[in-house]
């Protein structure tokens, strides 16, 4: 029998836990370690039957694993990574792949120097109804896009920023949170960011971060992007809510991305696309039909991905230099919003 491939987790809060119980899933793979500065989630870990160290520097002090999951605070990630690189582990970082650009482009070339893979959590890009959104858009069904607009608005509760006070600090509101999520995919969709306009509102909880803001993106195919996020919105239009992939979300059929299409438009994640019968004329009706999509938890897909990465089976499909693309947006959305100037994007290598 082959030994079973030996995974670390670093951080054991709520994404931490979820790749946890993702690797209970994947045969062959063992959850070998957690590393967590907080006793109780140690005790918790323990009961897994896996290693427990209150540092990563521990860890890696004691063991080696075949690969280790970054599921941190975004401020602890370039540090972190960085550890892992010198140590020659291959990693997962989760989303964002750090705190600011000049992190993430120093991680990348760190880990390019030495070539060892970098695989970033934007997790999403391996849900099913992505892959189809992608093939309808990029097949013609809704002719040339112009036009796309995303929807965030969450309403986090008080007890969220009180359980992790990392989360009231001036790096933690909502854009980068949760808006590089769906930035992410709107350049999987729609391609790279050529520049961007924001703003941004003071939280109101008094918190040192924002907690609303809009940006619009100009990308380098012409399509213009409106986006908004809010985490103090009570409403249903986020992926969180209307995707389904999260069961600790209530679920709803809805939508919160709109692409529109000189032929037709397509709404995600519901999938529907609106065209007219025949040639487009807002005087006409318009029908409407489901665009098919195959299932599967997007975790447990990254999770089987990142394996065939750690045995260089494959080149990690989302790599440390998408994870900073995805970043150099939110980055430009927040200078945006904090000098009302627009702010340009390198196109990069």
């Amino acid at each position: 029998m082959s030994a079973r491939t030996r995974i670390a987790i670093v951080g054991y809060g709520l994404i931490g836990q979820r790749h946890a119980a993702v690797a209970g899933q994947i045969p062959g793979l063992l959850l070998a370690a957690v590393v967590d500065d907080d006793r109780d989630k140690r005790a918790v870990a323990a009961r897994l039957g896996c290693n427990v160290h209150a540092g990563l520097a521990d860890l890696l002090a004691d063991e080696s694993p075949d690969g280790i999951i970054l599921a941190t605070p975004t401020a602890q990630h370039a540090r972190q990574a960085s550890l892992c690189i010198d140590a020659g582990i291959p990693t997962l970082i989760e989303k964002p792949i750090a705190a600011t650009v000049k992190e993430a482009r120093a991680v990348v070339r760190a880990a390019e120097s030495v070539q060892i893979p970098l695989l970033i959590g934007h997790h999403r890009r391996y849900n099913g109804i992505v892959a189809a959104a992608k093939t309808a858009i990029n097949s013609g069904l809704i002719g040339e896009m112009r036009a796309v607009h995303a929807t965030c608005w969450l309403a986090k509760p008080p007890q969220y920023f009180l359980d992790q006070p990392w989360r009231q600090g001036p790096a933690a509101g909502p854009v980068s949170v949760n808006l590089v999520h769906d930035v992410d995919l709107l350049r999987v969709l729609c391609g790279e960011v050529a520049c961007v306009k924001a703003m941004a509102t003071p939280s109101r909880r008094g918190h040192a971060n924002h907690d609303l803001a809009a940006a619009v993106l100009q990308f380098r195919s012409g399509v213009i992007g409106t986006i908004t996020v809010a985490d103090c919105v009570a409403a249903p239009w986020s992926w969180e809510m209307t995707s389904g992939e999260n069961p600790a979300y209530p679920s709803i059929n809805s939508s919160c991305y709109l692409f529109g299409g000189t032929r037709g438009s397509l709404s995600m994640p519901d999938l529907t696309l609106w065209r007219h019968s025949g040639p487009p004329d807002w005087m006409t009706p318009m029908s409407a039909e489901r665009v098919p999509h195959q299932a599967g938890e997007p975790l447990h897909r990254q999770m089987t991905h990142f394996v065939d990465v750690l045995h260089r089976r494959v080149r990690p499909d989302v790599s440390g230099i998408e994870g900073l693309r995805s970043l150099e947006v939110i980055e430009a959305i927040r200078m945006a919003s904090e000098t009302d100037r627009t702010i340009m994007i390198d196109a990069g290598d």
